[in-house]
């Protein structure tokens, strides 16, 4: 497999111990800002579904996830020029205006203000993923997909206690006179304002301008676009393997995700019921996460991704077959979330081991927004296969991508040659 020339380090500068350190400001940081995730998944589509219309209740997800990939290349940018710091503490901070925005317009029921409120809100997701690249930034002995799966690990506390916040969070929302349904994103501004903190603060020395300090590498002076991405996954084309994995995978977990708060509650299950179902999903997502970044470093990328679409294949069945039984979506959403996770974290450890350092940032900017316009995608056209399909018509159309995924490895001995 072609990979990342490595660095010839020259100077004595303390890698390692950097390198530790910035792994745990980044999973500081993920901690607090999961709580956007996990507010915006589960509150955000009851929210779209009362204001919008159960129908077109996929626009939660989708606004989310069109907005965090929007911000990726931007946020990419920001990184090339100035460094990881200042791209995942503006992200944040935007994230802060989104969750302020959300409650605004509730408050006046405006359909409009509550599309770019989750627009601006997405930029949580962006810093997210961000963050797991800043993880492999330095040049260091320490394991790449270890390191990169502590820091997606790390939004497990946040995203998991997040959804699970809905009771208090209306409680403290009623106590202070906030809409229905947006107390739980006070809780959300808080935590992003720490996590912002936490970044602007807490990386310094800045990992990525450090490594490109050690490589003899000039920060860019202009922006990158998809052009200048695509030239790089021409070079290495299993990172162009890579980046498709992510995309697909998340289009599945997105798509069969985002529709399940409004299936479960449209059954007559609860909001704590509802609440408790997307945070253990999300424990999927990022609980294990160390699990599989080890197995990425000891059997493989590839093999990898490949238990991650395993694991997707048995999700779809359990939720599909399953839909009019509580447990069983409970438990396929689970293995839903353990599915992404395997495949994407895999995935993103491979574009740190195949593309150089003074690329990684142009791929890994147009890898998140990728990733994202394949959420997004997946969550519009979730809620018309909902209404249209049931629940277990939108679990078998999730299918296809698995399949495309599986398809895609049989090629990737030849790439890496």
């Amino acid at each position: 497999m072609a990979s990342a020339p490595t660095i010839n380090r020259q100077s004595d500068f303390p890698f390692e111990q950097l390198q530790k350190r910035t792994v745990k400001v980044l999973a500081a940081g993920q901690m607090m800002g999961g709580f956007g995730l996990g507010a915006t998944l589960s509150v955000g589509a009851l929210l779209a579904a009362e204001i919008i219309g159960a129908e077109l209740s996929g626009l939660a997800a989708t606004l989310s996830a069109m907005g965090a990939a929007a911000w990726a290349m931007p946020l990419a940018n920001l990184a090339g020029k100035y460094g990881r710091r200042i791209a995942l503490a503006t992200g944040a901070a935007l994230a802060i205006s989104g969750a302020g925005l959300i409650v605004f317009s509730a408050s006046i029921e405006n359909s409009f203000l509550l599309m770019i409120s989750l627009f601006l809100l997405g930029s949580a997701t962006a810093v997210q993923l961000q963050a797991r690249f800043a993880a492999t930034d330095l040049p260091c002995k320490r394991a790449t997909g270890r390191d990169l799966s502590i820091v997606v690990w790390a939004t497990t506390v946040g995203a998991v206690v997040g959804p699970n916040m809905f009771g208090p969070g209306e409680w403290f929302g009623s106590l202070i006179g906030m809409p229905e349904l947006t107390g739980p994103f006070a809780f959300t501004l808080l935590a992003q304002l720490i996590s912002t903190s936490i970044f602007w603060f807490g990386l310094r020395p800045d990992p990525l301008i450090v490594a490109r300090k050690e490589a003899g590498i000039e920060p860019r002076g202009k922006s990158v676009n998809f052009k200048a991405a695509l030239e790089v996954i021409r070079k290495y084309p299993m990172a162009g393997y890579a980046v498709m994995t992510i995309a697909l995978s998340h289009m599945v977990m997105v798509s069969v995700m985002s529709m399940t708060p409004v299936h479960l509650h449209s059954a007559g299950n609860d909001l704590t019921a509802v609440g408790f179902t997307i945070s253990m999903h999300i424990a999927g997502m990022y609980a294990f996460a160390p699990l599989f970044g080890i197995m990425s470093d000891k059997v493989g990328t590839v093999k990898t991704v490949l238990l991650g679409q395993l694991i997707f294949l048995i999700s779809l069945t359990i939720s599909g077959f399953g839909q009019s039984d509580y447990w069983l979506v409970f438990i396929g959403l689970f293995f839903l979330g353990l599915g992404w996770s395997a495949a994407t974290v895999a995935a993103s450890a491979l574009i740190s081991e195949v593309v150089p350092t003074g690329e990684r940032t142009k791929v890994q900017g147009f890898s998140d927004t990728l990733m994202n316009l394949a959420g997004a995608f997946g969550g519009a056209i979730a809620g018309v296969i909902l209404v249209n399909f049931t629940f277990g018509g939108l679990n078998a159309a999730a299918f296809i991508p698995v399949v495309m995924i599986v398809i895609a490895t049989s090629f990737s001995a030849r790439w890496q040659k």
